[in-house]
């Protein structure tokens, strides 16, 4: 009797172990992925704004001040150096806000090519300037003589530097 109890609790035992665990999901905050977790961050909300162009204009930046200890260049006393860096500084300014005032500001395209001429079927080939808009290059093209090559325009006589003479001075 007690050897067919024992073969029964362990037949018993070994069919529970192939029954499969029951799926009960527990969903907590505790159980949320890692990549969900981190892409939910939002590391920006405080400023939201701070990588917007332009956004430099609304930051505390500035030049640092002088102390005892500060370099300041020989032959300028500290007033004068303090002078020159805050007109570096409003020149930077300036510079930045004109930047800014530019910026999304763009020439529609279409509206340029069709007011030069180029639009399909357009007499652009007739016209005397072709609508184009001039600009400064490197070298002068203007096509006076066809044999010639164009000439560089960039240096001027008074900046070349005399050629240097070999080792032994020749």
């Amino acid at each position: 009797m007690k050897t067919s109890a024992f073969i029964i609790a362990a037949s018993v035992a070994s069919a529970n172990a192939f029954v499969p665990a029951s799926n009960t999901v527990k969903t907590t905050a505790l159980n949320e992925s890692l990549f969900r977790k981190i892409s939910n961050m939002d590391l920006f909300a405080p400023v939201s704004d701070q990588n917007d162009y332009g956004a430099r204009g609304k930051k505390n930046i500035k030049t640092g001040q002088l102390t005892d200890k500060s370099y300041i260049p020989s032959g300028l006393t500290k007033a004068q150096y303090e002078k020159i860096r805050a007109g570096q500084d409003d020149k930077k300014k300036s510079n930045y806000k004109k930047n800014v005032d530019k910026a999304g500001i763009f020439e529609n395209y279409t509206e340029f090519y069709v007011k030069r001429g180029t639009e399909e079927g357009g007499s652009f080939l007739n016209m005397a300037n072709n609508g184009h808009k001039m600009v400064k290059t490197k070298f002068d093209w203007t096509g006076n003589d066809p044999n010639a090559a164009p000439k560089y325009t960039g240096v001027q006589a008074a900046d070349k530097k005399p050629k240097k003479k070999g080792f032994f001075g020749k």
